[in-house]
């Protein structure tokens, strides 16, 4: 199958969109002695492991989103996966700045809530556009899941903070 020019272009301008958000949320994401003195559950991945991770992961959303972008005909769809998009990006950088840059995971566990919802109404959202673009977010769901239970594993081993 060929891909339409279309979809190239698309791909490419939310492949650099997405490469800005994981760059911003990597900056934000200090491994110093604060986390590393951190307890963490058995069941971490290895630290190596989250950029692989995360690349796939917003890799993933690129696709999704030309494929969205592809099927989006009017002006208003194209504006909603703006936003859908938009918010999700800006609350995942949000979620590695309170996290590691201002050392509080209690806050962080908060807006995870609001960015899980976020990565819901990409998979919930999305569907309109096309069964794809909404299952290629899947495995950002599971990822932000486990993530969250990290996050509240560290809470539960390490607080209370501030």
């Amino acid at each position: 199958m060929a891909l339409t020019r279309s979809f190239r272009l698309a791909f490419a301008v939310a492949f650099a969109i997405s490469m800005v958000v994981a760059g911003t949320g990597a900056a934000l994401t200090e491994l110093g002695p604060w986390y590393f003195a951190l307890k963490q559950p058995a069941w971490k991945p290895p630290d190596y492991a989250f950029g692989i991770i995360w690349s796939s992961i917003f890799t993933l959303c690129a696709f999704s989103a030309a494929s969205a972008w592809t099927h989006a005909k009017t002006p208003a769809r194209k504006r909603r996966l703006w936003v859908l998009f938009f918010l999700n990006g800006a609350l995942n950088m949000f979620w590695s700045l309170l996290y590691f840059k201002l050392q509080r995971p209690d806050w962080a566990m908060g807006e995870w809530a609001l960015l899980w919802l976020s990565v819901c109404s990409l998979v919930l959202g999305l569907r309109s556009y096309g069964r794809i673009a909404s299952w290629l977010n899947v495995p950002y769901l599971l990822w932000v899941s486990a993530a969250g239970l990290l996050n509240w594993q560290t809470l539960v081993l390490n607080g209370p903070f501030g």
